[in-house]
């Protein structure tokens, strides 16, 4: 089975009805016509039963449908006015990768999917979609947020006290929104819902359908699935009652202002130590310009490489001849490196050197080069990387919630006027 990387994805089915389309909400200046309706439910009504997830009461799976409609709209318009948009070349890049992931040339991609009754240009439409909005999150929120240095230093030492730095938490989730401002009134009805979902768990009601009946969540149509968290990307609310949960167990009430939270700890895990391999290498670069063509470069090259292994050292030539000003002081030594830090073409030409071997002459977009492989090591958890991925787990979890409150104030301050189902 196809494994899509988005819910828009999913391959429609013909079980749905086609009636006359008619508009059923207005959100700023556009329109959202039934068949919109239609096209989103039927995909997440199939995405929901391949997950063995049951479907909420008709009305109630419309209404949230509904809702993930309008709030996708308003991203798109939010995008259009911002000038985001998104060439043919990426959209194309992206699919590619979608079907190298199922293992599937671009070609039996495409025949999978008309097979099975799905639109390729309808699927087009809504990766672009999909990847339009990504990009809005990233330069309204995801660019704007800042992670400290003490910010860091508190993140692993609060992982170093709790002793579960390695911990990861399988969470389900179900909030039940209280409106800003709200009324005693409109307090007293979220209340009651909430009373209602806690009854139901405890007569042994699945949290997961639960979820999808009463959640107001921007997960509620996937039963609450979170996912799995580490405990840097555990929401700030939530980062303290997780990690005392059992495995099954469902937190207590957790309050907040947009209102009523319960969470479930699905399951637990210990993940692997993380083994970092480093390579330690020097290079020679010889730029070109328009002074010294592709051939002159490699040719010098060619001459610096046969001088060493005439017995010249390496690094004296390096801070004689490498146009590389940062390296050549240190005898065209890059230190220690991880995977991902030099560009692609460097990087695979380094790994398939041995110990102390030398490079033929190549060329990367920054010139011409030549490797000298010095020594390879594994770290566990090197510091450098513990406080990288404590900075982009500090980044997630604040990207997540920045992004809930922005979908929220983008609603509450959008014209939306809804028409009879």
């Amino acid at each position: 089975m196809i494994k899509f990387l988005c819910l828009s994805l999913l391959i429609v089915t013909s079980a749905w009805a086609q009636p006359m389309d008619r508009i059923i909400a207005v959100v700023e200046d556009e329109v959202l016509l039934e068949s919109d309706l239609r096209d989103m439910a039927r995909t997440i009504s199939l995405q929901l039963r391949q997950r063995q997830v049951a479907l909420p009461p008709q009305d109630v799976f419309l209404s949230q449908v509904l809702e993930r409609l309008i709030i996708k709209k308003l991203q798109m318009l939010t995008a259009a006015r911002t000038g985001i948009r998104l060439g043919d070349d990426s959209l194309n890049d992206s699919i590619k990768n979608i079907a190298r992931n199922n293992k599937m040339t671009l070609s039996e991609f495409r025949d999978v999917l008309e097979r099975d009754g799905f639109d390729y240009s309808v699927f087009r439409e809504s990766i672009r979609e999909d990847m339009i909005i990504s990009r809005l999150h990233k330069v309204q929120i995801g660019d704007k947020i800042r992670v400290s240095d003490r910010e860091i230093d508190a993140f692993l030492a609060t992982e170093a006290a709790q002793g579960g730095a390695q911990d990861a938490y399988r969470l389900y989730h179900i909030l039940i929104s209280v409106p800003e401002a709200a009324s005693p009134g409109q307090v007293q009805a979220s209340q009651a819902r909430l009373d209602k979902v806690q009854l139901l768990l405890a007569e042994g009601g699945d949290f997961s359908e639960i979820a999808s009946g009463y959640s107001d969540g921007q997960n509620a149509l996937e039963g609450g699935d979170l996912g799995w968290r580490s405990q840097g990307e555990l929401p700030s609310l939530f980062a303290k009652q997780v990690p005392n949960l059992a495995v099954s167990e469902v937190s207590e009430v957790i309050r907040s202002g947009s209102g009523f939270h319960l969470i479930k700890l699905a399951d637990k895990k210990t993940q692997e130590t993380h083994m970092v391999k480093q390579t330690s290498a020097s290079h020679i670069l010889v730029n070109t310009n328009d002074l010294v063509s592709d051939e002159d470069a490699k040719n010098r090259l060619e001459k610096l490489r046969q001088r060493v292994e005439n017995g010249e050292d390496f690094a004296e030539l390096a801070r004689a001849h490498s146009d590389d000003m940062v390296s050549a002081v240190r005898g065209g030594s890059l230190g220690w490196t991880t995977p991902g830090t030099m560009v692609p073409e460097f990087e695979k030409r380094m790994n398939a050197l041995a110990k102390n071997e030398m490079s033929e002459v190549f060329k990367s977009r920054f010139g011409w080069h030549l490797i000298m492989l010095h020594d390879r090591r594994e770290q566990n958890m090197a510091d450098e990387y513990k406080r990288s991925q404590a900075r982009e787990q500090i980044h997630s979890r604040k990207m997540a919630e920045e992004v809930d409150n922005w979908l929220r104030e983008l609603r509450d301050s959008s014209y939306i006027e809804y028409r009879d189902l």
